[in-house]
């Protein structure tokens, strides 16, 4: 099959090595269905932040990057070959199945579990793809591929609302304009609270105002510690100072940045104010699914542009610019 491969730069006389250096490459390789596991044909595969970063070198990743997906099964172990033939997204996390992690239903921090396309675990960014059958949902007839390609990140943004408790009296600064921070927005307004997306990119915050969300940039001057809730979507080292800065004493701030690289930042303004740090992942799928069904998160303005597999050298450079864009394998 074909697939994008993240593999390290090998130094030459006219390059030299520089460390964690990676580049992406268009290879033939050969599909390895996983025993006990469904392998789906790709229809579109989301490029998010962290596929960008895994490119720079984030958690010195090598393999098929890729979790964002919408596809359909073509083949499943017995026992599940009800789902030959549907239409599916994955959630991206495999178990190991014996761990009190697993047992408890928690697959997300099984030690040794692997990650679509970031972990010991070849992603989407291929023909096609291994995934255990328990982690598939089925795609409503009511969702394109188009849109169902976003329950991934859409469920991310809705994990937010499994681990604090938003109410339409709170006051919350999702902090970031990107395709995360868009997501995050809506979802945090589907509760009632008074929202504001703050941003650097004024063509960017203009699809936040056509979303129906109250936007503010970057350079405005915001009351600081006036939000009870103040959440890092930027993927960037300045995120957290930035939400750290806007919180409330006793407040929280919800992290949801990874990128390659350190964040320099001074905690003890934390330790003084009482707040509450939330490290936040993956998500609900069915809960990213139902936003979906029902309007409340709107993704078509999102898409800024859908690119075949072997382009994804321009498919990454926009997506670094721009906000959503999709590859077709």
């Amino acid at each position: 099959m074909q697939a994008l491969v993240i593999e390290p730069v090998e130094p030459s006389d006219k390059t030299p090595r520089v460390s964690g250096a990676r580049r992406g490459v268009i290879r033939n390789v050969r599909f390895s269905e996983r025993p006990g596991e469904c392998r789906v044909r790709v229809t579109y595969a989301g490029i998010c932040g962290t596929d960008l970063e895994l490119l720079r070198g984030y958690a010195a990743y090598e393999g098929i990057p890729g979790h964002e997906f919408v596809g359909v099964v073509e083949d499943a172990p017995i026992g599940e070959q009800h789902w030959i033939g549907k239409r599916v997204v994955g959630e991206i996390n495999a178990g190991c199945n014996s761990c009190e992690w697993c047992h408890a239903g928690i697959c997300e921090h099984c030690p040794d579990r692997s990650v679509l396309g970031i972990v010991n675990r070849d992603g989407a960014f291929a023909s096609h793809l291994s995934i255990p059958p328990q982690n598939l949902h089925e795609v409503p007839a009511s969702l394109t591929d188009e849109v169902a390609v976003f329950v991934e990140p859409t469920a991310a943004a809705c994990e937010i609302l499994t681990q604090i408790e938003v109410t339409p009296s709170s006051h919350v600064a999702v902090v970031g304009d990107g395709r995360l921070g868009l997501l995050i927005g809506q979802v945090i307004r589907s509760t009632g609270a008074d929202v504001t997306l703050i941003g650097r990119h004024e063509h960017k915050l203009s699809f936040g105002n056509k979303l129906g969300l109250v936007t503010c940039s970057s350079k405005e001057v915001l009351p600081q510690k006036s939000f009870d809730f103040t959440i890092d979507a930027t993927g960037q080292p300045g995120g957290l100072r930035r939400a750290l800065e806007l919180v409330r004493p006793r407040g929280t701030v919800v992290m949801k940045s990874t990128f390659h690289g350190e964040t320099p930042i001074s905690l003890w303004p934390a330790v003084v104010d009482e707040i509450t740090l939330v490290g936040s992942r993956c998500g609900p799928f069915d809960k990213g699914i139902a936003m979906l069904e029902q309007g409340t998160v709107q993704t078509t303005p999102l898409v800024s542009g859908i690119f075949q597999l072997n382009d994804f050298g321009s498919a990454f450079d926009l997506a670094g610019r721009a906000l959503k864009v999709l590859l077709k394998p």
